[in-house]
């Protein structure tokens, strides 16, 4: 009978674990819809695009969120081995040329990933 309630007890932890990684990614989901639904987060990514088209064609410094980091963008577009320019922009993709001493390569971001853009 012991072994029983050891084991419900294990299955219990397991579930709170996957119930805690859930809630997360559920919070992640709701910021996300936030930026559609017209909250203040709606506001932050109006700005944003507005940034980013008019920073179309010009060299800029890309601060992407935790979970989106590029490392092509991280150690040649931000420093001083290389640039970002920005080509191309609608509502949800962001083309970007990074250009370094290893060569030129494009590459597309997703809007809801740009932390902060500056030139």
């Amino acid at each position: 009978m012991e072994y029983l309630g050891f084991i419900f007890g294990l299955f219990g932890i397991l579930a709170y674990c996957e119930l805690s990684s859930l809630k997360k990614r559920v919070a992640a989901l709701e910021e996300e819809l936030a930026g559609v639904n017209g909250t203040s987060s709606f506001e932050e990514r109006k700005n944003l695009l507005d940034a980013i088209e008019s920073y179309i064609g010009k060299q800029v410094t890309l601060d992407l969120k935790e979970d989106y980091e590029d490392l092509d963008i991280v150690m040649y577009g931000n420093s001083k081995n290389g640039t970002n320019t920005i080509l191309d922009a609608d509502d949800d993709w962001i083309l970007v040329r990074i250009d370094s001493a290893k060569g030129s390569k494009e590459k597309l971001i997703r809007v809801g990933a740009v932390q902060r853009i500056g030139l």
